[in-house]
């Protein structure tokens, strides 16, 4: 049973046919309650109707021999006299069982008028000579009529004859038309609702079926590029407009962004195994060296190495914590104009044209990191003079080093910011870093809902730009 209901497709078509099960009982209990009560009402009324041509009859003294009595089971009436002694019934007419205290009330009839078939009236009193009261309606009882007794609608109703005498008229209306029609509405619906629900349940099964069966293209595939770790794969895209369709196509987006990402962690891996290789080996061969011959140890080189290696190792957690999504602390200030300052005091051959102030929220060491390797870039490319320039405007603070150097081609200028790049004239390692700086700075400026782009300075040269927002998205 849990297997059964594991399935959406199942619990699909349970619910529906529950709902529409529920729907046909109540409209079903409905229809059966107001026939019953159009059918009752009616035999109410023919139940008045007879007591009143009866009590007109009487009313007219017309002799009891020559009453119309005879209608048998179909109307049962009996007439009774202030003392209660039955004067007149019909033939075929055994006995009348009325409903409780129906003698009490028929015993003092109304003289008004009562328009609600339900509503038990009482009251009044006896009618004038030659007139009628009007008739009560008494509720279900009982007539035996040639042997057989059925259930009836009574009505009373009083008529003082032209010899002064008031007589009570009991007539009856049977209730087998209300129960024979109940009875077949009841049979037809235990018959069809059955029959629908099993219609329904099934149709649901179908469309339901139908409807998931690009779910379930979508889930195998989805296990057959988890089993084969390809990546490349993507899932079938139903050619609808529906939600399975925007999900297949949100997920081929997903797997192509871990596509991606997965691309990159795997060239990230092996480029930093390569850089770490170099300043790695170096170091352990002037250290092999020196363990054999301690006159030959190039301690400064080994010093060197050993920095690089460490500065590369930064780099490359920093860069691990921004591929997590590291973001600055959201309540975090800094003055953007006071970081450029004291970065620039501490380099020679750099001018700066700044601002007062310029305060932001942010990771005040993070955009330190960026000034830094931007100031790096540019005086290994410099031939003479590095700019940097801090202003505002609308959209926020703009920090700009530019540097009189060649400058960055067009095709390189996206380039240049992938990781562990070099253009050729910088590919020598003593002359830079492993390429990571640019990255890293560009990393950073996304992380604080900025950009980080370059092009030509006005002197020649390349021109790096870095835009920060004041107020940088919150986490």
């Amino acid at each position: 049973m849990k297997r059964f209901f594991g399935s959406v497709r199942a619990r699909a078509t349970f619910a529906a046919t529950l709902v529409v099960a529920i729907a046909l009982v109540a409209a079903g209990a409905a229809v059966l309650l107001s026939l019953r009560s159009n059918l009752i009402g009616q035999a109410n009324t023919h139940a008045k109707s007879d007591a009143l041509e009866v009590g007109r009859q009487v009313a007219g003294s017309i002799a009891y021999a020559d009453l119309d009595l005879d209608d048998g089971d179909e109307t049962p009436v009996k007439i009774v006299d202030q003392r209660g002694k039955v004067v007149a019934a019909g033939e075929e007419l055994e006995n009348i069982v009325l409903p409780d205290s129906a003698e009490a009330r028929a015993g003092a009839l109304s003289t008004t008028d009562d328009d609600e078939d339900d509503e038990e009236s009482s009251g009044g009193g006896i009618p004038a000579v030659g007139l009628l009261s009007e008739p009560v309606l008494l509720g279900e009882g009982t007539a035996t009529t040639d042997g057989e007794t059925e259930e009836y609608r009574f009505a009373a109703v009083k008529a003082t004859t032209r010899a002064d005498v008031t007589l009570t008229i009991y007539a009856g209306s049977p209730l087998s038309a209300e129960k024979d029609a109940v009875s077949t509405a009841l049979t037809t619906m235990l018959i069809g609702f059955p029959l629908l629900l099993l219609t329904v349940g099934g149709a649901t099964y179908v469309v339901t079926g139908r409807a998931l069966r690009p779910v379930e293209g979508i889930r195998s595939e989805m296990g057959a590029i988890t089993a084969s770790e390809d990546l490349s794969r993507r899932v079938p895209e139903p050619d609808t407009h529906d939600e399975i369709a925007r999900l297949a196509r949100t997920t081929n987006e997903t797997l192509a962004a871990l596509e991606t990402s997965v691309e990159r962690q795997r060239a990230f891996v092996a480029d930093a195994s390569h850089e770490l290789r170099s300043p790695i080996a170096s170091l352990r061969t002037q250290l092999e060296v020196g363990a054999a011959h301690p006159e030959l140890l190039d301690l400064e080189g080994a010093v060197e190495d050993t920095v690089r290696l460490q500065s590369l190792a930064a780099d490359l957690l920093l860069l691990a914590r921004l591929d997590a999504g590291e973001r600055p602390p959201p309540n975090a200030r800094f003055d953007l104009a006071k970081v450029v300052r004291e970065e620039v005091s501490s380099r020679g051959g750099v001018t700066l044209d700044s601002v007062e102030s310029v305060e932001l929220r942010g990771s005040r060491n993070q955009i330190c990191r960026v000034l830094g390797n931007l100031l790096d870039n540019a005086g290994r490319h410099a031939r003479d003079r590095v700019a940097v320039t801090l202003r505002t405007d609308a959209e926020g603070a703009v920090l700009q080093v530019a540097d009189d150097g060649s400058g960055v081609p067009q095709a390189d200028r996206d380039r240049i910011f992938e990781r562990f790049v070099r253009l050729d004239e910088s590919r020598a390692r003593d002359d830079g870093g492993a390429g990571l700086g640019l990255a890293i700075a560009r990393d950073i400026a996304t992380r604080h809902g900025g950009t980080l782009t370059v092009g030509d300075a006005p002197g020649g040269g390349a021109l790096f730009e870095l835009r920060l927002p004041l107020h940088p998205p919150s986490t």
